[in-house]
C-alpha cells in the first residue's frame, strides 16, 4: 500500500464566521460546528474554547485527542468504521491539519483520564501542549451509564475532527509524506540483504473502558492479525480508552505512531520493515495465552529476524508484553520492548509487573509515579476537582490555590510507550 499525508501547517486556531484554512490559520465557525457534532439524547451540553501554546490554561479530565484528516484520494473515508464505512484505508491521499488537534473533557468517565496544560511545568511532559486545541467540553444526563458517557463523547469529538478536517480538502499542502509498504514476498524481495523487521502493536482491550478500536471492532473481538503500517496512519485505529493519561495512545498518537514513523525513515537503510502484526491485552491467562501463541505464531509465519514489541498501560498488560517477548524469541526471533515504568516515587520499586531474562532490549519511557506540581492557571476547562480522583493524583491534590500536586501519571502522554512524549533518559 502506498500512501500519502499531505500536511498543511496550522499557525493559529480562531472562532469565525466560515470553517475554512487560510494563510495557515483553520477558521472554525462555531454554530455549524455545533449543528454538525450534536443530536445525542444522552447529551446534555456541549461548549467550545480555543487554547494555544503558551497560554495560561488547564484541561482537566481530558478523555481524547484526535488530528483533523480529510481523504482527498483513493479507498476509504476518514476514520473507517465510525465516521466511514468500513472500506480498507490506507492508500492514496488524505491531508492532514498539522498542528491543531480536537480534545475532548468534561464530566469524569473513569478515573485513568488527565491533565493538559498549555504552560508552566506541565506543558514540558504532554506534546498537546505544542498544539492548537479546540477543546469540546461535553456533559451528560446524570442517568447515563459509564460506557454510553464514554461512547458519546468519543462520537462527538471524532465528528469534530472529521468537520475540521474537510476544510483541508482542497488546500494545496505544505509537504507531502509518503509511505510504502509492498506485499510481504514483494517486500522481502526489495531488500533481500536487510534484516526483516515487524512491529508488534499491543491495543489496550482490557476491559470496560479500556477499548481500542480496529475498524469499529472492539480490539477485545479480534485475533493477531496483519495491518499495513499505512491503514495505521490513516485512522483505521481509534482509541476509546481511559486507561492511566501518561501512557494512554490518544487517536492522535495513532494517527502519528513514532515507531512506524521510524520504522519507515530506516526501511531500504538497515532494516527491511514489513509491516504490523496488531494484537490486544486481555484481562484472562487463557485469552493472554490464546493472543501470545497467536503472535508469535505470525511473527514467525511472516519470517521476521526482529520484532519491536509495544504496550499500552501498565500492571496487568505487562503480563502480555513478557508473554510475546518470550514467545517470539523463543522462535529465534530478536525482540526490543517498549514500555514505560512505574518505579514508586523514589524509582526504588519493580518496574514492570513481571519480567523476564529474555527481555534483554528495553526502552523506557519514564517513570509515572514521580511527583510533579503543576502550577495554577488563569483558565481552567473541565473540572479541576478531577485531580483529587484520576489516577496519579490523590485526596488533596488539587491546592486552594488552584495549584496540583500529583504524579507524571496525570499528564496525557507523559510517559507514552510508543515514544509520542519528551521524557528521556541520562547515563552517569
Amino acid at each position: 500500500m502506498r500512501l500519502e499525508l499531505g500536511n498543511i501547517f496550522i499557525k493559529d486556531l480562531q472562532f469565525g464566521p466560515e470553517t475554512k484554512v487560510e494563510k495557515g490559520i483553520l477558521y472554525v465557525n462555531k454554530e455549524e460546528l455545533l449543528k454538525e457534532v450534536s443530536g445525542d439524547e444522552k447529551v446534555k451540553s456541549i461548549d467550545f474554547d480555543i487554547v494555544h501554546p503558551g497560554d495560561s490554561a488547564r484541561i482537566i479530565p481530558v478523555k481524547d485527542v484526535i488530528e483533523p484528516r480529510v481523504k482527498v484520494e483513493g479507498k476509504g473515508g476518514i476514520f473507517p468504521g465510525f465516521i466511514s464505512k468500513v472500506d480498507t484505508v490506507g492508500s492514496g491521499r488524505t491531508n492532514v491539519l498539522k498542528g491543531a488537534a480536537v480534545v475532548t473533557t468534561g464530566k469524569i468517565v473513569g478515573f485513568q483520564e488527565g491533565i493538559i496544560d498549555m504552560s508552566g511545568e506541565g506543558a514540558k511532559y504532554t506534546p498537546f501542549s505544542k498544539t492548537h486545541n479546540l477543546v469540546i467540553t461535553c456533559e451528560v444526563n446524570d442517568d447515563v451509564k459509564q460506557h454510553e458517557h464514554e461512547e458519546a463523547i468519543r462520537m462527538i469529538g471524532l465528528k469534530a475532527a472529521a468537520y475540521l478536517g474537510k476544510a483541508g480538502k482542497d488546500v494545496q499542502p505544505d509537504e507531502v509524506k509518503t509511505y510504502e509498504t509492498l506485499p510481504l514476498l514483494e517486500q522481502v524481495k526489495k531488500y533481500p540483504n536487510l534484516p526483516k523487521v515487524v512491529y508488534v502493536y499491543m491495543l489496550q482491550s482490557q476491559g470496560l473502558l479500556h477499548d481500542t478500536y480496529v475498524y469499529g471492532v472492539d480490539a477485545k473481538k479480534i485475533i493477531p492479525t496483519f495491518i499495513y503500517p499505512t491503514e495505521v496512519f490513516d485512522g483505521a485505529i481509534l482509541s476509546g480508552n481511559c486507561v492511566s493519561a501518561c501512557d494512554k495512545n490518544p487517536t492522535y498518537v495513532h494517527l502519528n505512531h513514532p515507531i512506524i514513523e521510524d520504522l519507515y525513515d530506516r526501511d531500504g537503510k538497515d532494516i527491511n520493515f514489513l509491516g504490523c502484526v496488531i494484537t490486544n491485552e486481555n484481562v484472562y491467562l487463557a485469552d493472554k495465552e490464546r493472543s501470545s501463541n497467536c503472535t508469535a505464531k505470525l511473527v514467525e509465519f511472516l519470517g521476521a529476524d526482529a520484532a519491536i514489541i509495544s504496550e499500552e498501560g501498565f500492571g496487568n498488560p505487562d503480563a502480555d508484553l513478557v508473554m510475546n517477548c518470550n514467545k517470539i524469541e523463543e522462535k529465534g526471533i530478536k525482540t526490543v520492548l517498549v514500555t514505560d515504568e512505574y518505579a514508586g516515587r523514589d524509582g526504588a520499586s519493580q518496574s514492570l509487573a513481571d519480567s523476564t531474562p529474555k527481555g534483554n532490549a528495553v526502552v523506557t519511557a519514564g517513570n509515572a509515579n514521580e511527583l510533579v506540581v503543576l502550577k495554577a492557571m488563569d483558565k481552567v476547562i473541565g473540572h479541576p476537582e478531577a485531580a483529587n480522583i484520576i489516577a496519579g493524583g490523590y485526596s488533596g491534590s488539587l491546592r486552594p490555590d488552584g495549584s496540583i500536586e500529583a504524579e507524571l501519571q496525570v499528564i496525557t502522554g507523559c510517559t507514552s510507550e510508543v515514544g509520542f512524549n519528551y521524557l528521556s533518559a541520562k547515563g552517569f
